[in-house]
């Protein structure tokens, strides 16, 4: 892929502005899967970054503000080089490459005006990789990027964050990768079984029936990592143990991966008792999203209380996620984007009647 931009016209400001990028392919059949049936994937490039990008031969020019014009060009180049080595790439690529290719908005770059010979280099080789038999996964977003490092490296990892940010599925991936290379012996996956408190007993059925619904996410996780009979074979050899939070008492969690999912519905006490199972040769990973707490009004989250207490331990590592890091549908990203906005405008008003009730009362004093 050869990249080259016009001369500019005589108004600089105007250029700035309108001066497109063109991009140039060498191997058309790349390019046809670059693009997408009906250039759908360059539909997708315009909507994320709001440039206009049109393809005509083996040419595509990206026009638009300088900032979204090489965001554009690096997804490209991205995408190409993906196709280029084998992988194949579909609308939630487009969108996982947008996402990345912010991560290197601030490294130094070519001047637009300079056309580099070459294709420009891969950004995405220093990224985290998490290696699994059926294929390896990398990060769709810049908060992703962080938490796998924490969870390559790290003995005790917070991930907290709206739903749909990957917290709990890179987790068990990252399980599932250590399993596999002998590094540790066992996989724990737990959750708090019921909102506040684990009271089971009105369900039907034996415990593993009443507990299994609230676990299905762990196993579809572990079910997209590992083929259905081999996660059966390694959870009746005790290599996987799927359990609710209950269950984690007494115990000393020795050479295991230990996720603890849904962990904003846990009580001071019940995060307390799980982060003091952590044994030797293991490895702790929290997930939760601290606005979707359904603990009883009168009841604080453990999970907060653990954040604001362990913020500043040496070795511990607190990642966040935002509704940028959403990675499921893009609308996703924009609910939980207007439920924020909502909270956020509720709190200023609460916050303004009740400083005008103190200055009201201060006047009536």
């Amino acid at each position: 892929m050869n990249t080259t931009r016009t001369s500019p016209p005589p108004s600089a400001a105007v250029a700035e502005l309108v001066q497109p990028v063109t991009l140039q392919f060498e191997n058309n059949t790349l390019l046809a899967r670059l693009v997408g049936d009906h250039d759908r994937h360059l539909r997708c490039l315009e909507e994320g970054l709001e440039v206009d990008v049109a393809r005509r031969g083996n040419r595509i020019s990206i026009r638009g503000l300088p900032d979204a014009t090489s965001l554009a060009r690096t997804t490209l180049s991205l995408l190409y080089q993906k196709l280029a080595a084998g992988e194949t790439i579909d609308i939630s690529a487009v969108e996982a490459a947008i996402r990345m290719s912010r991560v290197h908005e601030s490294r130094p770059t070519l001047p637009l005006s300079v056309a580099p010979a070459t294709p420009i280099a891969n950004p995405d080789l220093a990224l985290p990789v998490i290696r699994l038999r059926q294929g390896n996964i990398e990060p769709r977003s810049p908060g992703q990027a962080t938490y796998m490092r924490a969870l390559a490296s790290k003995e005790l990892v917070f991930g907290i964050g709206p739903a749909g940010t990957g917290k709990t599925y890179l987790a068990v991936a990252q399980a599932v990768s250590l399993l596999l290379a002998g590094s540790i012996d066992r996989i724990i996956l737990s959750r708090p079984a019921v909102e506040a408190g684990e009271r089971l007993g009105f369900l039907p059925g034996d415990m593993k029936d009443k507990i299994d619904p609230y676990l299905r996410p762990l196993y579809d996780a572990l079910h997209d990592m590992l083929p259905g009979d081999q996660v059966m074979r390694r959870m009746s050899a005790g290599e996987i143990e799927v359990a609710p939070l209950a269950f984690m008492r007494g115990r000393t969690l020795s050479h295991a991966f230990v996720i603890l999912d849904e962990a904003q519905n846990t009580t001071i006490a019940q995060m307390k008792m799980f982060l003091t199972r952590l044994g030797p040769g293991s490895r702790m990973v929290v997930t939760g999203d601290l606005t979707q707490i359904d603990l009883p009004h009168d009841t604080p989250s453990g999970l907060q209380d653990a954040v604001d207490t362990l913020e500043n331990v040496k070795g511990i590592t607190i990642s966040r996620f935002e509704a940028a890091d959403v990675v499921r549908h893009k609308l996703v990203a924009r609910i939980i984007e207007a439920y924020d906005a909502k909270t956020t405008t509720a709190d200023k008003k609460g916050h303004s009647r009740h400083k005008g009730r103190q200055e009201n009362n201060g006047t009536a004093k």
